[in-house]
């Protein structure tokens, strides 16, 4: 199994940024090329099972949400047919941590998956990089 992940620190608080981040609807206001984003079926965006519509230019990707904690902030989801990707049993989490000596926030994005043996290192990159180019727009964001 194939494991991606990203972590990078937020001036804000972690309250903050989750209050953005939770809302698994909400991704078009934060997610870089992200076209438009909506929640199928009148469910909202902090409902677990709420599968999240992502049209850009090239492709609509679903994903479905699994799990979501206010206490531990964090939320996990998957990829919902059909695949946008030759991967498999992906399942990813966003987590956001306070920095208790700073009023700062520490996030994390990882996903885990399989993918063909050969591929394994181009896809690790890819969503390594995607995770930190969704969170460089998330920052940008905040900072607003």
């Amino acid at each position: 199994m194939a494991r991606a992940y990203y972590s990078t620190v937020f001036e804000q608080p972690a309250e903050q940024i989750w209050s953005i981040v939770r809302d698994f609807g909400n991704y078009a206001i934060w997610g870089e090329g992200c076209g438009e984003s909506h929640i199928e079926e009148g469910k909202t965006g902090e409902s677990v099972g709420a599968v999240r519509n992502i049209r850009n230019e090239k492709s609509v990707i679903r994903q479905r949400l699994l799990a979501q904690s206010d206490r531990e902030r964090t939320q996990t989801y998957e990829f919902c047919e059909p695949l946008p990707f030759p991967i498999r049993n992906y399942e990813a989490s966003i987590r956001v941590t306070p920095i208790t000596d700073s009023k700062r926030a520490f996030v994390e994005w990882w996903a885990s998956f399989d993918c063909e043996p050969g591929e394994y290192e181009h896809w690790t990159t890819f969503f390594s990089t995607s995770f930190a180019g969704w969170l460089e727009a998330l920052r940008q964001r905040v900072s607003q």
